[in-house]
């Protein structure tokens, strides 16, 4: 998309009205003008008869920032967004999130996606983002777990990166079993858990009687039976 116009330009010297002010107004001119540009830059990818960021939209958005749909940070920045559903980002979601981001401007918003993945990162945010992650691909009323496809292609998504070994292996294992057509909320943390608490690929650590679902009691016998 075209650059838009310079930021600084909406801030003109106007003496007069700064040194009768005691700051507020000029604040309160700032934050409006940074508001409409956030409006702004949604109204460039909003379809207007739905009045909100439809998929196609996202679409759009992800070219202009130079990512691919499927990529981990459009996730991200849904999180960040506090997005309800999948695919579709509110004008008061946007609003919020780019404030948050303190973000105004595409090039912004581009430049602020490598701190957006610092912040998921961290400790304090990740388990929030991964519980996230799962709840965005809850799409239809009442939609209590998700297929195992889809949910392969979450493990690669969300977890791939930090534990390659063991998202590898639990893919492989969900593609192969017949015993669970879908995943539901627990076994999705517990996949986490696993991940962050077991010992791999010796699994030296895993007891089950530690109440761990049963679908990882599988994984973890088929595991010892390949090794074996």
């Amino acid at each position: 998309m075209p650059p838009r116009a310079s930021k600084r330009k909406s801030v003109p010297p106007n003496s007069s009205s700064v040194t009768s002010s005691d700051g507020r107004s000029v604040s309160n001119k700032a934050k409006t003008k940074g508001m409409e540009k956030v409006d702004r830059l949604f109204n460039t990818y909003a379809n207007s008869s739905l009045g909100m960021i439809d998929p196609e939209g996202i679409e759009a958005l992800c070219a202009d920032l130079g990512v691919d749909y499927t990529d981990v940070r459009i996730l991200m920045l849904a999180w960040k967004l506090k997005s309800e559903k999948q695919g579709y980002f509110t004008r008061e979601e946007w609003q919020t999130g780019l404030k948050e981001l303190g973000v105004d401007s595409l090039s912004k918003l581009k430049k602020a996606l490598p701190e957006l993945e610092k912040e998921v990162e961290k400790p304090s945010n990740y388990e929030g983002f991964y519980i996230y992650a799962f709840r965005y691909c809850l799409t239809e009323e009442k939609q209590k777990s998700v297929d195992i496809e889809s949910i392969c292609e979450l493990l690669n998504l969300v977890l791939g990166v930090q534990f390659r070994p063991q998202v590898d292996s639990l893919v492989e294992y969900l593609k192969v079993q017949n015993d669970y057509k879908v995943i539901n909320a627990d076994q999705w943390i517990n996949f986490l858990r696993f991940c962050k608490e077991i010992s791999f690929p010796d699994l030296g650590n895993y007891d089950a009687n530690q109440a761990w679902p049963l679908i990882l009691d599988n994984f973890v016998e088929w595991m010892r039976e390949k090794q074996s």
